[in-house]
């Protein structure tokens, strides 16, 4: 597996700069965060890191190959308010659709996608009778599906109960120990500085990138010359 390298990234929409001068080097097999308020472009960041949409300057890299060769190797798992949750269709049908664009496509595959999030007894349920977690990991089954070895997932934890948050993590935190390179966008930054082995602090531009004790470090020093300057 490779490095995930972003090389001085800037978008904008017209005028606006939504990210400028973003460069990073996400390592295989951890698992990150991606921190930030909202507005602070974590999305877009990662529709970028995806290949959904182009930077307005800078590169993106999956080792040494141009992230558009390689798009393949990078799922991005959208928010939950992008999907029907109403839709009449039952998980392991969701989940299928993650290899819709896959040659030879496979059921063990889906399987195993249902599998590793613990839903195999679930398959044949409709979505709308899922719980919020349930449905979180149905979506993440079918991120998982598309065979990817990095995967994006965009505020999956929003809107959950903190038992169904604290089990979402366990699995992303078992699937990052099996091999996977997976970076969870969030703005809980409390559960950020704890749980993972890389943040990312985004507001724009990157403000702190490193281990859960680097990020705190650097924060605190910005928040203490803050203070200094206005004191």
């Amino acid at each position: 597996m490779n490095n995930l390298i972003a090389n001085s990234l800037s978008f904008s929409y017209g005028k606006e700069y939504v990210l400028k001068d973003i460069s990073l080097e996400i390592q295989p097999g951890t698992l990150s965060a991606l921190v930030g308020p909202n507005g602070a472009g974590k999305s877009t960041l990662l529709r970028l890191l995806q290949g959904q949409s182009l930077p307005n300057k800078g590169e993106i890299f999956l080792g040494q190959t141009p992230l558009k060769k390689v798009r393949n190797k990078v799922a991005l798992m959208p928010q939950r308010s992008s999907i029907n949750w109403h839709f009449p269709i039952t998980v392991e049908a969701l989940v299928a659709l993650g290899q819709v664009n896959i040659p030879n496509q496979s059921c063990c595959e889906i399987e195993a996608s249902l599998q590793r999030v613990g839903l195999s007894t679930l398959a044949n349920k409709r979505l709308d009778e899922l719980s919020g977690g349930q449905q979180q990991r149905a979506l993440l089954a079918k991120t998982l599906a598309q065979n990817a070895s990095i995967f994006l997932l965009d505020e999956p934890c929003a809107a959950l109960d903190p038992p169904s948050r604290l089990q979402f993590l366990r699995i992303v935190r078992q699937l990052a120990e099996a091999g996977l390179t997976i970076v969870v966008s969030s703005h809980d930054w409390g559960q950020a500085l704890n749980a993972y082995d890389q943040v990312i602090t985004l507001d724009q531009t990157v403000l702190a990138f490193g281990t859960p004790q680097e990020v705190r470090s650097k924060l605190e020093s910005i928040s203490s010359m803050g203070n200094h300057c206005c004191g």
